[in-house]
């Protein structure tokens, strides 16, 4: 009997309550056509209009067939099954029958020798409700078409209360089959964990999506399922854990810049396991400031934890950093996992790292990367809003939520502060544990604290959606990690093969929009992607107005007022900018209010100081050998030049020099 390998997204709440499960938001919201939504307390199905079928209806395929008739069963209070197929040696199967489930009759059972044998009434009584499919191919494209339809029934059709109830539409979703093992585990009856489960989705009781029946029969087959495959999980998990570990040895062989480490229990079997690519250590040079990463995965099957690090690039992109696999989500674990990467990265530690709230990951961040500051991605902790609060606060959660969204914006400390007590007050959440646990974050994720660090962009949903992205192709296959191993390796590098040529044409196609000449100045440095966030901010700059304050700052207003106005301190002597919302310092873009005041003092090119490396079209990961030698060379003069105060000012002074040097040197051409 084989093992699959199967990924699922962490649920346990980082409140550290093992009985607080999370349903995020983004999660629901990924629904099959079939499945439940909560409306009102209670489960319903989605009410999208479905059509009586018809003779001659075409579908692409029998499954689509089959979902079709299976919600028009549903919403005219029927379920069907599947009878019988036909197939041909040329066509293969080319008749698909769909009936309704009372459909036909009964075969009467052997008798058995029993004392006490159980006598089951049929539901089977005839009923001639059916939907036959035929299929056909027209110039090579196969489709399928009503044959046979009919919508007579012989017994009463049942009402949405009744028909949620047949067997075909109970269901226990993969999220709450955990949840029902884990409760189970610690000894709660299944009555208890029907319970539970109504209160976590805030549903009516007797509106889950399953009886008591169904949890019942879904306990007792999975223990003696484990029981069956708890030996069998664990040699699997050893010999797969090996292949891996042998296909990391490989590719090193392969491959000089691949590195990797793991670590084993006192038998010498695998227990946490870590890669990378020479990519991925060349590109960290260049934009490993700014560190995203992820721990949102886990493996059910060898129950592991899927930590990945990403950056971002000048265009945007994610940038694979690394790799590792831990046998848990203890501080220990992760610490582990760090000084690992740290050493791929041959010592340099990022500035920022973004993660989620996860307490194992904080701890061993303050031991391992002291100086390394670290963000909470606002997202995370929004998707998690209803799961937390929505059930307590029941009709007051709308407005709970607009106030809060409003807090996490604010951008002065004193006023989050003096709004978060009020908010707290205001809803009798004090004592709430989620509260609390937000409030010891609050130095990293609220826009007031946080406004000050320069995170690249990784906070925005465009960066966050290709992160998940990436993830959702290496983990959405249920194979073997030798099969994982080789699938993050493809998708790695397909990452960092975009060429030079496809980059300068995203360039040459980006529209003037102001006719400013800083907006031309700047579309020749900056990459497409920088290039549209400060092109966005150049349009809107025109929406505001300046007043020039006594103390020689400027006063930037929108023209509607809908806006807090922002002071601007121009210090023309060393043509610095500096503004109150601090978007240059957040992002590397030069804010709408900067930009005005740069006009308004007859600018026609925005100083260069403002044009980060990072966002610039020479800032590119690096592709050539010549190019490759020199940023390693970089690389290893930047981390040695940090060592001491000595070095640092040598280092200093000599490439001053070295810059000086180079710039009067004539210019031969582009090297490529």
């Amino acid at each position: 009997m084989a093992v699959t390998n199967i990924w699922v997204k962490r649920q346990q709440c980082p409140c550290g309550d093992w009985k607080c499960f999370v349903n995020y938001e983004a999660v629901r919201d990924q629904a099959t056509p079939v499945s439940q939504s909560v409306t009102n307390g209670c489960l319903s199905f989605p009410s999208q209009e479905i059509f009586t079928p018809y003779v001659g209806q075409i579908f692409k395929t029998d499954e689509e067939a089959f979902e079709y008739y299976s919600n028009f069963a549903r919403k005219n209070g029927f379920s069907i099954r599947k009878a019988r197929s036909t197939e041909s040696p040329n066509l293969g199967v080319y008749r698909r029958d769909f009936v309704c489930y009372r459909s036909g009759f009964n075969q009467p059972r052997k008798k058995v020798n029993v004392e006490h044998p159980r006598d089951r009434k049929s539901l089977r009584c005839g009923c001639d409700a059916k939907f036959y499919l035929t299929k056909e191919i027209i110039d090579g494209v196969t489709q399928w078409y009503i044959s046979q339809f009919s919508n007579v029934h012989n017994h009463e059709l049942l009402e949405d209360e009744q028909v949620r109830l047949l067997p075909a539409y109970r269901k226990i979703e993969e999220a709450d089959q955990e949840r029902i093992l884990l409760l189970s585990k610690a000894g709660f009856p299944v009555n208890r964990i029907l319970k539970v489960l109504e209160l976590e989705k805030g549903v009516q009781p007797g509106q889950l999506p399953f009886i008591e029946k169904d949890v019942r029969n879904f306990v007792r087959s999975c223990k003696k399922t484990v029981q069956e495959n708890d030996t069998m999980v664990t040699m699997k998990r050893e010999s797969d854990l090996l292949e891996l570990l042998e296909a990391c040895k490989v590719e090193a062989e392969r491959d000089d810049g691949f590195v990797y480490n793991f670590t084993t229990d006192d038998n010498g079997k695998v227990e946490n396991i870590a890669w990378t690519y020479g990519d991925s250590i060349e590109a960290f040079s260049l934009f490993g400031d700014v560190v995203t990463i992820d721990t949102s995965y886990r493996s059910v099957t060898y129950s592991m934890i899927l930590g990945m690090w990403f950056g971002i690039d000048n265009h945007g992109r994610p940038i694979f950093f690394g790799c590792t696999l831990l046998q848990d989500e203890s501080s220990k674990s992760f610490s582990w996992a760090l000084q690992v990467f740290v050493g791929f990265m041959r010592g340099r530690r990022p500035e920022i790292v973004v993660t989620d709230m996860d307490l194992g990951l904080r701890d061993a961040l303050l031991i391992e990367m002291p100086d390394t500051k670290q963000i909470i991605c606002i997202r995370q902790i929004l998707s998690r809003m209803s799961s937390w609060f929505s059930l307590q606060l029941g009709l007051q959660y709308s407005e709970f939520k607009s106030e809060f969204d409003l807090l996490c914006h604010l951008e002065n400390v004193e006023d989050f502060e003096h709004k978060w007590n009020h908010l707290v007050a205001q809803f009798g959440i004090a004592s709430d544990k989620h509260i609390s646990l937000l409030f010891s974050y609050r130095t990293s994720w609220p826009f007031c604290y946080v406004r000050n660090f320069f995170l690249a962009r990784t906070t925005n949903p465009e960066y966050s959606k290709s992160v998940e992205k990436f993830l959702k192709n290496v983990v959405c296959l249920q194979s073997s990690l030798q099969c994982f191993f080789k699938q993050i390796a493809i998708a790695a590098k397909s990452r960092s093969e975009k060429s030079e040529e496809e980059e300068d044409e995203e360039v040459f196609y980006l529209p003037i929009k102001t006719s400013m000449p800083l907006e031309e100045h700047a579309r020749n440095i900056l990459t497409p992607f920088a290039f549209s966030a400060l092109q966005y901010e150049i349009v809107f700059s025109m929406h505001y107005s300046i007043t020039e304050m006594a103390n020689g700052s400027y006063l930037a207003r929108h023209y509607k007022k809908t806006e807090r106005e922002c002071l601007v301190i121009w210090i023309p002597d060393d043509e610095q900018v500096h503004c109150s919302c601090k978007e240059f310092e957040h992002s590397g873009v030069l804010c709408r209010h900067s930009l005005r005041v740069l006009v308004l003092k007859n600018y026609f090119e925005i100083p260069v100081k403002y044009f980060l490396h990072r966002w610039r079209t020479d800032g590119q990961t690096v592709t050539n050998g010549n190019a490759r030698e020199f940023h390693s060379l970089s690389a290893d003069l930047y981390t040695e030049s940090f060592l001491s105060k000595e070095r640092f000012n040598f280092v200093r002074g000599e490439f001053a020099q070295l810059v000086e040097r180079v710039r009067n040197m004539p210019r031969r051409g582009r090297m490529h």
